[in-house]
């Protein structure tokens, strides 16, 4: 059975590229909320699913270091491939001559093309999912210029990027996040995968599937299905907004939305069954290319409130359109066009998974400001004359 790869055990099965941990920190961006598909399966290492493909992913300090597993459809396809340069070469070659040699079906192409082919598929693939063509030195650098609170943060929780989703599987994982919280969700998320997806391979007895497509959550009999599997009445959701994008929309509509401005692309997003402004708002930020969207919900809203002293909304009990609103537009207007981004920082940061690393942090800091204080305790005076 194929296990899941450890770059310790030898990195000739790992491809990589130049990326500094300032740039990117999988544990934060991974385990963050944004997406729901990666697990943990070794000390540094995270393995999860995407773009039809299963992937470990880790790094060292200046470098991603990734491996792709042959996924069942790989395989097939792998199997499938012939070489039929021959023919067409000897053909050119000897036009008028009778070509007698029969071509060998069951070669394959030549793997060293084959490998450099996918190596460079699967580098531009990691690019887009971590949008790494984006300068995150450059925006930390900026938000901290504009907000000192974002500042004071941002020395420990470097390196938390967007990521660049599928739409589908983004909107349908976003509408399970309803009056739930992460590990849940995840849950949610790979039953939902299990019954409506795609086998690709397993690893240590932990199997990996695709993300179901819109035909198959559009089915009649997945309501039914869901509810059994703990949906409760998101299930409901689910199987009426795949349908509804089908019916009213078509296959591709999703994917257009990343061409229109921020505002329609959210409206238009707030149109589905089960798809509310928190929702559309994260849909736009991660998998719709809308930096400005800032997803406002009650965790963002105390932070809005704690570290800023924003008024939005006092004496309400729950969010409102305009409470969301006028905290986005707080957001945008001090930090910019990626405000989105930046408030992933401090969501990131407020989360209980990580206040082991801002405790850590504060006591390392602690501990070099007593440092600097004993040195000046034990640095003799000068007296001059």
């Amino acid at each position: 059975m194929a296990t899941h790869a450890i770059l310790s055990t030898g990195s000739k099965m790992w491809r990589s590229l130049p990326c500094a941990k300032s740039e990117l920190r999988l544990d934060l961006t991974l385990e963050c909320g944004q997406s729901f598909r990666w697990r943990k399966t070794a000390e540094g290492h995270w393995t999860g699913v995407m773009k039809g493909r299963v992937w470990t992913l880790t790094q060292t300090d200046d470098t991603l270091w990734y491996h792709v597993y042959r996924t069942q459809e790989r395989q097939r396809k792998g199997n499938d491939r012939k070489r039929k340069t021959i023919v067409s070469v000897q053909m050119e070659n000897e036009p008028k001559k009778k070509f007698k040699r029969e071509v060998k079906e069951e070669e394959e192409e030549p793997l060293v093309v084959t490998l450099v082919q996918e190596a460079g598929e699967e580098q531009q693939m990691l690019r887009d999912y971590f949008q790494l063509d984006v300068n995150l030195g450059e925006l930390y650098n900026k938000w901290g210029a504009a907000d000192p609170h974002f500042r004071s943060v941002a020395n420990v929780f470097t390196g938390v990027r967007m990521l660049r989703q599928d739409p589908v599987e983004c909107l349908f994982s976003f509408i399970c996040t309803s009056n739930n919280h992460i590990s849940r969700i995840q849950g949610m998320v790979e039953r939902l995968c299990q019954t409506l997806g795609t086998p690709l391979c397993e690893l240590d007895q932990d199997s990996y599937y695709s993300f179901p497509t819109l035909a198959a959550l559009s089915g009649k009999s997945v309501e039914a299905q869901l509810r059994d599997l703990g949906f409760g009445y998101r299930a409901r959701f689910l199987q009426q907004s795949a349908k509804q994008i089908l019916d009213t929309h078509g296959m591709q509509w999703l994917d257009g939305l990343r061409t229109v401005p921020y505002v329609q692309a959210r409206d238009a997003l707030r149109t589905l069954p089960g798809v509310g402004t928190k929702v559309a708002d994260c849909v736009c930020l991660m998998s719709l290319d809308k930096a400005e969207a800032v997803p406002v919900d009650t965790h963002v809203w105390q932070i809005a409130k704690r570290d800023y002293n924003c008024a939005f909304g006092n004496g309400q009990k729950s969010l409102t359109d305009k409470v969301h609103r006028d905290i986005g537009d707080f957001f945008r207007k001090l930090w910019g066009p990626y405000a989105g981004w930046a408030q992933s920082v401090l969501f990131c940061s407020d989360l209980k998974k990580f206040q082991k690393l801002k405790e850590a942090s504060h006591g390392e800091q602690c501990k070099i400001e007593d440092s600097e204080a004993e040195m000046r305790k034990e640095k003799p005076s000068i007296k001059m004359k």
